[in-house]
Order: structure tokens, then sequence, then C-alpha cells
């Protein structure tokens, strides 16, 4: 690869037990195996010269590029245009199922659609984030690469005969380099496969066919299931593929995002690896799963949320802040010296140390996402009660002191106030799933501590000279996460409180619209240099506005905020000054609140314009 792409140029496939991330210019530059949090095979993303990558481009003439994924699907079509002629790359993983596996494919069809145009190929896997050597096999349909912890194989598929002809394949040190000129007609396949048992072959232009045919059937079938009929479909809909793509089917387990690393500001450290499942992201997934009515998504995270609660009422300890797909909580922080990091913006992290963080928070969006799970009919089970009771009762001992807060702060632990601000609705929900059902707890004392929290944040959570509710106690810094006061029933919108939080926010934190989650400057939190705005936030933000009585705002800031997705409509975790995307992408904070802000203006628009 000669530079990197900018991090929206890129669009999103997979099989739902891993993905992959295709730029622009159709090169596959960032791709784990078997699971979302393996080791990666292509991670050029991360550094362009010794993170490996598989690209497929036109060779030798100007051309431009577009993308755009077959309508409904997952399946992205990358466009190359020029005066001689239209070619597509159509790129894809079939899904895999609910048992977990190490075969994965991706499916690469190239069709030539107009003229003719020749190609270079080139595919430089890098296994083990680029640790390992490999050894290149070359066949009479395909070529393997062997490493010591993997394989990777390559079958070619064309019906006229070879792809690409013999003399056109050369092995450079490992790497397979090869050029190929297709007529307008001419159609091929290349089917990569890791964990292949089977030496390399030619599929069979009907096999490829029914590979595409299964994967698009599948997702409009599964998109069908939608319930969403409001006034942005095109966007829900996407974002609700790409939580769908970021949920490891055999647990139900969704992860923040497929990336590792990339970063929050353009030469800073601020990077970090998403691919865990976090309880708060996942937990604020629900209601937008089951807002969309994709009830058995919803139900399989819930069952894995269950064993989590189970594990941690068994042992009397808080939940930890993410996990593993698999459940698992062994997240060891590890820096890859060996990489330079996106576009020099080391170090590379996997891994993630906060792990093993307290955050109070989590228990409230936990049991926020259990009772809104009840009220559409997902119960919890009497033994994951039980394990909830002993959960609640931990928290009733341990609300009341310092921990790093929402947002993973790597400095000493705070009183935060959004920490108690979701202890509160932890004891609140609690409260609520023992009434609705007659479940046995000790619903006095969590009636006791849910109003102990309630006057504490009153009385020191909300600073009178800032005139806003703040980050920590004692201090005057503002915090972007304290929008969702309302939404969890803290507030009313209306309350004075309220409001003058909500135009303190607007004048120090909001910028055009985009909204930053606190000033670093002003909130040290153990690390140097800035960051981009939060779209989680903004979309947070867009909520906040329309519940308080500024619909009109809130519809504005809203549409605005599709500006800045990318052209796939996908969006990483932020947004720089420069408007470019930045941190890990696609992210599933940023997705899922859209769908949710969307609901809820979708509601108010339709009760206003009923008058």
């Amino acid at each position: 690869m000669r530079a990197y792409p900018a991090i929206e140029d890129h669009g999103l496939i997979g099989d739902l037990q891993t993905a992959a991330l295709v730029t622009r210019n159709g090169t596959i530059d960032w791709f784990c195996a078997p699971r979302f949090d393996s080791p990666s095979i292509f991670g050029a993303l991360l550094d362009r010269r010794r993170g490996g990558y598989f690209s497929i481009v036109p060779d030798g003439i100007r051309y431009i590029s577009k993308q755009l994924y077959l309508p409904d699907t997952p399946i992205l079509i990358t466009r190359f245009i020029s005066a001689d002629g239209v070619s597509e790359i159509v790129d894809f993983m079939p899904v895999t199922g609910e048992r977990p596996t190490d075969q994965h494919r991706i499916v690469r069809i190239i069709n030539m659609v107009r003229g003719s145009m020749r190609f270079r190929a080139e595919c430089c896997p890098r296994f083990n984030y680029g640790r390992e050597r490999h050894e290149l096999e070359m066949h009479a349909d395909g070529a393997v690469f062997r490493a010591p912890s993997a394989t990777l194989t390559l079958h070619a598929s064309h019906p006229d005969g070879r792809l690409i002809p013999i003399e056109n394949l050369q092995n450079i040190d490992g790497d397979l380099l090869a050029f190929t000129t297709l007529q307008e007609g001419d159609t091929g396949a290349i089917v990569m496969e890791t964990a292949g048992t089977e030496a390399p072959r030619r599929f069979t232009a009907e096999e490829v066919q029914a590979l595409f045919e299964f994967t698009r059937d599948y997702w409009r079938r599964w998109l069908d299931r939608s319930r969403y009929t409001g006034r942005w479909r095109e966007m829900v809909e996407r974002s609700a593929i790409t939580l769908k793509l970021m949920t490891y089917a055999p647990t139900g387990a969704m992860i923040a995002a497929p990336t590792a690393s990339l970063p929050e500001e353009i030469g800073g450290t601020r990077n970090w690896d998403y691919r865990y499942t976090w309880i708060r992201d996942t937990s604020f997934s629900v209601h937008a799963l089951l807002g969309l009515g994709f009830t058995d998504e919803a139900a399989r995270y819930m069952t894995w949320l269950d064993e989590r609660i189970r594990e941690a009422g068994d042992h009397a300890a808080p939940l930890k802040i993410m996990y593993r797909v698999d459940g698992s909580s062994d997240l060891h922080e590890e820096v890859l010296d060996h990489l330079e990091g996106y576009m020099g913006s080391g170090p590379v992290r996997i891994g993630n140390g906060a792990a093993d963080q307290l955050q109070l928070d989590i228990h409230g969006e936990a049991l926020d996402a259990m009772l809104f799970a009840d009220l559409q009919g997902i119960r919890t089970s009497h033994q994951v009660w039980r394990s909830t009771v002993r959960m609640v009762d931990w928290l009733c001992d341990n609300w009341n002191q310092p921990d790093a807060g929402i947002w993973e702060s790597r400095s000493h632990p705070r009183d935060y106030t959004f920490g108690r601000l979701m202890s509160w609705v932890a004891m609140d929900r609690a409260i609520r799933l023992s009434a609705r059902h007659g479940r046995p707890g000790d619903v006095p004392r969590w009636v006791r501590e849910r109003d102990a929290i309630y006057n504490q944040i009153m009385l020191r959570g909300y600073d009178w000279n800032r005139r806003s509710f703040v980050q920590a106690y004692g201090e005057q810094v503002l915090d972007a996460a304290l929008l969702i006061m309302p939404s969890v029933g803290f507030v009313t919108p209306s309350d004075p409180l309220w409001q003058s939080t909500l135009q303190a926010i607007d004048k120090d934190l909001v910028s055009d619209s985009l909204v930053h989650r606190y000033k670093p400057s002003e909130a040290p939190d153990g690390l140097p240099g800035d960051e981009g705005t939060f779209n989680m936030c903004t979309f947070w933000y867009v909520a906040a506005l329309a519940c308080s009585g500024r619909l009109d705002d809130a519809l504005l800031t809203f549409e605005k905020m599709f500006t800045f997705s990318n052209h796939l409509r996908l969006y990483a975790e932020e947004i720089a000054l420069t408007g470019q995307q930045i941190g890990n992408f696609p992210q599933a904070f940023s997705h899922l609140s859209l769908i949710t802000t969307a609901l809820a203006l979708d509601e108010l628009l339709d009760a206003r314009h009923r008058g």
C-alpha cells in the first residue's frame, strides 16, 4: 500500500463471527480471524508496510472509484470507472452460523461491465499482527499461505478457464502478485478461506453464485423483520445491519467496533482496542434492537448478559466493564512496537487495560436493559434474578466511592456524577422488576439507597456557579454523558436545573452541532493530547434537545449529523475538527444511538403532527 486511506474510506463486510474492512479502491486492509478479537491477517490499516493487505485494482490507467452496498445487505460493491471501461468488485462474507468455526470465507467477484481493463492483484498476508513469517505454495487453481498459527487459501473461479494466466503469477518473497486483463462481460472470483481443509480448487460459477445468493437472501430476510417505518429508513436500516455485523452469532454478544488502535487524534496516543463487548454499549443496544423489532437479537444478548450477572452475583463482585465475545475477561493490554500505527499514530494496543476498572455506571445500564427487555416479554430466570439481587446488594454497599467513570479515565478515581446517576438507575430498575413479578429482594433497602443517591446528586452533583450538573463532585467540568439524565427518568426535561445544564453544554461542549464528551484540558484523564467530538454524544444531544422542547433544533442537528457519515452511511467513534472520521470504525455506540434517537424523534414529530 502506498498511503493510508482515510478511516471513513472503508466499507464493512462480515459473517457474524469476524469482519473485514475494504477501502474505496478495493483493498482489504483489516481482517482478523477466526474471531473479531483474533490476531490480524491483514492489518495494513495500522501499518501500511508491515500490516498486510489484499488489493485488486486497475493497473496503468486513470480511474475513479465508487462504493455502495447492494440494497438491504452488507454486500459491498466497489466500482472502478475510467475512459477505457467500468468494472466492479463485489465483496462479501457468507454467514457462518452460530457454531464457532475457524473457517471463514471472503468472496471477491470481479465483473467487467464495459470496455476492458487490466488489473493488478496483490495478496500480502501478515499473520499474527505481522509477527509471523509465512510461506507461499502456488497451485494450479490458487495458492496457500502457511504460517505457524494459521493458513490462508485462495481458490479461483472463472467460467472460461483461468482467471489469471499462469505466466502472470509471481511469488514475491512469499507474497502473491498477479495481473490479468478482462474484457466486457468477463467475470471471475477469488474465494479466500481461513483454516481451509482442502487444496486450492476451481470454484464453479454456480458455486460462487450460490454463495452470493445465500448471503443476499439471508440479509434481506433478516432486515424484513424490522418494523421501522419512520422518516430515516435508509440511515436506520444501515445502522441496524452494521450492528448485526458486529454481533458474534455463537453468543449474541456485540463488540464495540471491529478495529483496534485507530486514533482519536491523528498522531495522538489515545488508541484503544475496541474488539470486545462493553456491558454499557450492548445494554444500550437492547433499546435499539427491540425498538426496531429484532427481539431474537435482544434476547440472545440478554442471555449472554444474564451469564455475566450470575458470575458477578455468585462472587459478590461488580460486573466487569467489558468481556470477550465468549464471556471470558482476560483482556491483557499489550503494545505492538513493531507497528507504526495508523498514519504514525502509535502506540498500537491490543487488549484493553481498562477491563479491570471499577465503573459503577454499568450496573445501571445492565438493569435498565433488563427492565426494558422484561417489558417486551424477555424475562430472566429465577437463578439470574437471585444473582441480580446479590449484585444490587453489592452496589448498595459500594456505590458511594470513587470510580473510573464512563470515559475510562486512567488518572485517579473520582466521584463521578454519571456513576452515581446510573447507580440510581440500577436501584430504580431493580425495584420495578421486583414489583412487576413479586420477586424477592431487599426492596426497602434499595429504596433507601436509591433516594440517598438522588439526594446526593442534587446536593453535590450540581454546581450553582456553573449552573449545571458537573462531571464529578467538587469540580466544574461539564460532561456530555449527563445528557441522558432526562431519558433515564432522573430529572424532568422542564426542570430548571436541567434546562440550565443543557444551556451550559450548549455553550461549552457543542461546536457547530457536534458535541465533545468533555474538555480534556479541564479534566485531566491521565492521557496526553486532544480528541474529536463524540458521535454518540451528538446523538444524545439531539434526544436531549427534543425532549426539552427544542424539537426543531433537534431535527436540524440530527440532519446535520448525517452529513458526517461516510459514503456508506457508516460512523466511526468521533469527528475531527476537519470533519474527518477518527477513532475505531465503525462504532456500535454511534449506530445504536442513531437508531434510538431516530425512534424518539419519530415519536415526538408524530405527536406534533397530531396536534
